[in-house]
């Protein structure tokens, strides 16, 4: 990430209405996962830092006593928290809307906190110290993430790939070559490295564990439009008066690749560090 580039609150604004429907779900696996490494037994308390809709936080629910939600986006926290009361959880969840540099902010300490594919929109190295210290001894740090090693291909499944080239195409055509990134833009991606933060904050570890994907998924033209629509480098707000017309692009294209509206997808393979807060 580029030294000049500034967080501002339109990074994700409009996303949150999309983002369930858009995104690919994390391996089916991912909650046993953790409460088998972590040995969770139903109490103590889960910060999800970055928390967006309430993708992992809600699936972990069942782990947890208390599960506490922090994000920027107020449409993020909002649709959390209709979430939570669908599944009949609010009693159990909280959702903050304050950003992870406002960490501690009077939440309290916590067993576990998590970062589901969310630490490189932070200012890592205060976030990462701030959160080590919300941690009770022996607590841990999970960092989520898509498998990027793994070739997922559609072979032998029923209907065509999502044509994710051509809509990236068709995003540079609207908003120019260089990644967009709420009012800024990222030209050379996102940071990584995260390892060398997490040490720095005196966490040690990692343990990293594999989370099994690959199970099919069948994905239609409107669920493709909400993955686009999801995503920061094409938030809804960044077309402008031109949002329509973008989206009446993206389903032409989408009719050429599938005349039946069906699309079809390998489920990723979900990546876990587990770091844990060694005594200070």
């Amino acid at each position: 990430m580029t030294t000049d580039w500034e967080w501002d609150d339109t990074l994700f604004l409009g996303t949150a209405a999309h983002y369930r429907r858009g995104r690919l779900p994390y391996a089916p696996g991912l909650a046993d996962a953790l409460a088998e490494i972590l040995e969770l037994d139903g109490r103590g308390r889960l910060l999800d830092v970055g928390c967006g809709p309430g993708t992992v936080a809600l699936g972990l629910v069942d782990l947890f006593g208390e599960v506490v939600g922090v994000d920027p986006d107020r449409g993020m926290i909002t649709e959390a928290a209709r979430a939570a009361t669908e599944r009949g959880v609010g009693g159990k969840t909280r959702w903050v809307r304050a950003r992870a540099e406002e960490l501690p902010a009077g939440l309290g300490t916590f067993t576990v906190a998590v970062f589901a594919q969310s630490f490189h929109w932070m200012d890592r190295d205060l976030v990462a110290a701030t959160v080590r210290d919300m941690l009770r001894p022996g607590g841990a740090l999970v960092h989520i993430s898509d498998l990027k090693t793994e070739t997922r291909t559609v072979e032998g499944l029923p209907h065509p790939a999502v044509p994710y080239a051509a809509l990236e195409e068709l995003v540079s055509d609207y908003l120019g070559p260089v990644r967009r990134a709420g009012r800024g833009v990222l030209p050379h991606g996102t940071p990584g490295g995260e390892a060398a933060v997490f040490h720095r904050a005196g966490f040690t570890g990692p343990r990293r564990h594999v989370v099994s994907g690959g199970q099919a998924l069948e994905r239609t033209s409107d669920d493709v439009v909400a993955g686009v629509f999801s995503m920061s480098f094409s938030a809804p707000h960044l077309f402008g008066a031109h949002r329509d017309g973008f989206e009446d692009d993206v389903r032409r294209l989408l009719r050429a690749a599938s005349p039946t509206g069906l699309f079809s997808a390998r489920q990723p393979g979900t990546e876990i560090h587990i770091w844990g807060a060694a005594p200070r």
